[in-house]
């Protein structure tokens, strides 16, 4: 794997994480939380994400194969649900506002670790379709899908280290800027999406991307 297809990985991992739209849903997790727990809240949060989505990536698409469907075609829809989920965020409430709006409808604060924080904030529907997708055992040897598991446990650590520095980075950039950070992700997403939608038609036979020509010298 060379460096800008593991470049194009980890930034396709970072805003489907996306570990600064996740502040603001830790701060009002832990807004009735003892402050001296609030680290080991952030941990337990990570783990449980970090659980869900290796969970997906070990077992995602031989779930698929073993109900008979074809990565392909998983590929189109989830890019589709991808661009959907981008456009919610180019156009939509933010993440946050959003998951916070849903968490105070049902609030446990014992449970605050697990709903909202590990899903659907950094674990999140997106993130677990983008992982499926990132790891097709049919192109991907096992030390690449070894790579890509390498990079999301990369991601979840700076998503863990953002929320060590919540309040800091919430201080100094405020809501407006995690919205615009949030919608310039969307953006890229879209494009994470219509090109996964691309791949899925390639996969299946009903397209074929030409290869990028490059000008004689």
């Amino acid at each position: 794997m060379d460096l800008t297809a593991l470049s194009r990985e980890f930034v396709t991992l970072f805003v489907l994480v996306d570990p600064i739209g996740s502040i603001p849903v830790f701060l009002f997790a832990v807004s009735a939380v003892p402050r001296k727990l609030h680290r080991r809240f952030a941990m337990r949060a990570t783990l449980i994400a970090g659980l869900v989505l290796f969970g997906f990536l070990v077992l995602g698409q031989l779930a698929l194969e073993a109900i008979g469907l074809d990565l392909g075609s998983f590929q189109i829809a989830g890019g589709i649900v991808l661009f959907l989920f981008a456009l919610t965020m180019i156009f939509g409430d933010t993440k946050s506002d959003t998951e916070i709006e849903e968490a105070e409808k049902h609030r446990d604060h014992l449970a605050g670790a697990v709903f909202p924080l590990a899903m659907p904030s950094i674990a999140s529907p997106g993130a677990m379709l983008g992982i499926v997708v990132l790891t097709d055992n049919r192109t991907q040897t096992l030390p690449e899908q070894a790579i890509t598991a390498g990079l999301l446990l990369l991601v979840l650590i700076v998503t863990l280290i953002c929320m060590f520095a919540a309040t800091y980075i919430f201080r100094l950039i405020g809501h407006t800027g995690i919205s615009v950070i949030s919608r310039v992700m969307g953006i890229i997403l879209a494009t994470i999406a219509v090109d996964a939608v691309l791949v899925g038609l390639e996969s299946l036979g009903l397209f074929e991307i030409s290869p990028t020509a490059i000008p004689a010298s």
